[in-house]
C-alpha cells in the first residue's frame, strides 16, 4: 500500500513520527511525505525531522507566509501534481491546519481514499480557522481516526454513521510519541541546564493562535497578565515567529526574557520540571497532562473536554484577571493523573491494522 503523508506544523510532526514509525516496520506500507512548507522557520520545523528521525519529506513544497486561501490554493496544486504523477491508495492528513485541509480536498477530487487523524474534535467555535479545517476534511474522509470517545460522539451528532466512511477510536498518537521520546528526551536535551531552571518553579508559556495574537484588545491583556506573573514566578516563553511579529508591530513589550522556539525534546524537558502550563495551543494541553503538570488554556473552548472535566486544565481565555489568578490556584493543586484518557500508547497500531484491512 502507497500512502502520501501531507505536514506542514509542530504537532503534525510529533504526531507524524509516533505513525511513521510504526508504519516503518512493516514492508506492506510504503509512506511518501510531503511537507507544505506551512511553518517555515527552521527552529519549527527541521529540526523536528531531525531529532525525532522522520524520514526526510520526499517533497517540500515551501509555501509559506500568504493569506488563509492563497495557501490552502497553492498547496492543494502541489499536492494535487504529487499524486497526479504517482499513484497513491490513501492519503494520510493529521489535526486541522491549512495543510490538513488542502491535502483532503486535493485528493478527495482524484477519488483518493483519505484518512483523517485526529478526527470528530470540535471547539465549536467557528471563528476558528483550525474549526473549519477539521468539519470540513471529516466530511470528505473515509477513514475517521478520533483520539476519545467524545470525538466519536461528536462525528455521530452530525451523522456521520450514514456517510460513506469508518469511525474508529484509535487513542492519541501524540500520546505513543510522548511515551517513546520521553525516554530519549532527557540524554538529548540540556534546555534545563541551559536556562539554570534545574531548582526553580517555573511556569511554561506558549501563545500562537490567531485568536489571540490578531486581536489587539486580548493580546494586550495576556501581555499585562504574563507581566504581572513574572514578579512572582520565573515565565520560559519560547516565543512563535507570529508573536513576537505582533507584539513589535503593536507596540507591546514584555518585562521578561522570551527564548527562541524549541524542539520536541526541549518541550518534553520543559514539561516534566514546569510547575504549570499557560499556552493556547491544542497539543501542549495534551502533552501537559501526559507529563503530569497542570495546564491553563488561553482560549474560551478547547477541543479537549475530558482535561477540563477531569480538572486537569482549566479554561482562562486571555482575561488578565482570571489568568493570574487561576495560575496561583494551579500551581498549588495536587491532582491524580491515573486517569487514561487517551490511550496507553497503541493508537499508531490501530491505525496501521485498519489502513491495511483496506487492503484485504
Amino acid at each position: 500500500m502507497k500512502i502520501l503523508t501531507v505536514l506542514g506544523a509542530r504537532p503534525q510532526f510529533i504526531k507524524a513520527a509516533a505513525v511513521s514509525r510504526v508504519l516503518r516496520k512493516t514492508h506492506k506500507v510504503k509512506e511518501t511525505i510531503v511537507h507544505t512548507g506551512q511553518h517555515f522557520d527552521q527552529k519549527m520545523s527541521d529540526i523536528f525531522f531531525e531529532e525525532m528521525s522522520i524520514p526526510e519529506p520526499d517533497f517540500n513544497l515551501e509555501i509559506n507566509s500568504l493569506g488563509h486561501g492563497a495557501m490552502t490554493g497553492r498547496m492543494m496544486e502541489g499536492i494535487e501534481d504529487i499524486l497526479k504523477k504517482e499513484s497513491f491508495d490513501l492519503l494520510m492528513v493529521y489535526g486541522d491546519t491549512n495543510s490538513t485541509i488542502a491535502g483532503a480536498l486535493a485528493a478527495s477530487k482524484l477519488h483518493v481514499p483519505v484518512a483523517h487523524i485526529e478526527a470528530g474534535l470540535r471547539s465549536f467555535n467557528m471563528k476558528m480557522p483550525e474549526e473549519i479545517n477539521r468539519i470540513l476534511t471529516d466530511r470528505i474522509s473515509s477513514l475517521l481516526f478520533c483520539p476519545t470517545a467524545t470525538a466519536v460522539q461528536n462525528l455521530r451528532n452530525e451523522g456521520f454513521e450514514h456517510y460513506d466512511c469508518s469511525i474508529i477510536k484509535n487513542g492519541d498518537v501524540m500520546q505513543d510519541a510522548a511515551l517513546f521520546y520521553s525516554e530519549m528526551s532527557s540524554s538529548k536535551s540540556t534546555i534545563i541546564q541551559d536556562s539554570q531552571l534545574q531548582d526553580e518553579d517555573f511556569v511554561l508559556v506558549t501563545l500562537h493562535r490567531q485568536e489571540n495574537t490578531d486581536d489587539i484588545d486580548k493580546l494586550t491583556s495576556v501581555v499585562s497578565a504574563l507581566n504581572q506573573l513574572s514578579k512572582k514566578y520565573r515565565i520560559v516563553f519560547p516565543i512563535h515567529p507570529r508573536t513576537s511579529k505582533r507584539l513589535i508591530e503593536n507596540g507591546l513589550n514584555l518585562t521578561f526574557e522570551t527564548i527562541e522556539p524549541v524542539g520536541y525534546f526541549d518541550i518534553v524537558e520543559l514539561l516534566k520540571q514546569a510547575k504549570l502550563v499557560l499556552t493556547d495551543s491544542g497539543g501542549l494541553q495534551k502533552e501537559a497532562f501526559f507529563f503530569e503538570t497542570p495546564c491553563l488554556v488561553m482560549r474560551e473552548q478547547t477541543e479537549w473536554v475530558e482535561l477540563i472535566e477531569h480538572g486537569y486544565a482549566k479554561l482562562v481565555g486571555a482575561k488578565k484577571e482570571l489568568i493570574v489568578d487561576a495560575v496561583d490556584e494551579m500551581a498549588g493543586s495536587n491532582l491524580d493523573y491515573s486517569q487514561n484518557l487517551y490511550g496507553q500508547g497503541k493508537a499508531s497500531e490501530i491505525i496501521l491494522d485498519s489502513i491495511l484491512s483496506l487492503s484485504n
